[in-house]
């Protein structure tokens, strides 16, 4: 487990996001990428998350394949969750090369693939 503080953290997510394609973030848009400590209750009953289970990232909203032209007023969400992420890395670059796969997971999540989809990608 390796434990940062939360502004390295956040610099570790710039950086992971400054890392991935600039063909695939010019396309993001109306989304708000977020820290937070642990999955809330919320979150790990609306993913069926079992006590022994816990989520590294998870994107909330409407995937572009799913839209249908109309404009939203709130913007996606992209989470990543602090704590279960350090509890996988043993070091600062495990962590940052854990933040960067998250959040590649997670948008690719918002542009409609699926699990299946992005496993075959990996």
């Amino acid at each position: 487990m390796h434990i940062v503080t939360d502004e390295i953290f956040e610099d570790l997510i710039n950086q992971s996001i400054g890392s991935l394609p600039k063909s695939h973030l010019k396309y993001l848009e109306n989304v708000a990428i977020l820290k937070q400590d642990l999955p809330t209750l919320e979150q790990r009953e609306k993913n069926s998350l079992r006590d022994d289970q816990t989520l590294l990232g998870l994107y909330e909203g409407v995937p572009l394949s799913h839209r249908q032209g109309g404009t939203k007023i709130l913007p996606d969400k992209i989470t990543l969750f602090k704590i279960p992420l350090e509890s996988i890395s043993s070091n600062e670059e495990e962590l940052k090369n854990n933040i960067r796969h998250t959040i590649w997971h997670e948008i690719a999540h918002y542009f409609g693939l699926n699990h299946e989809q992005i496993k075959a990608l990996e």
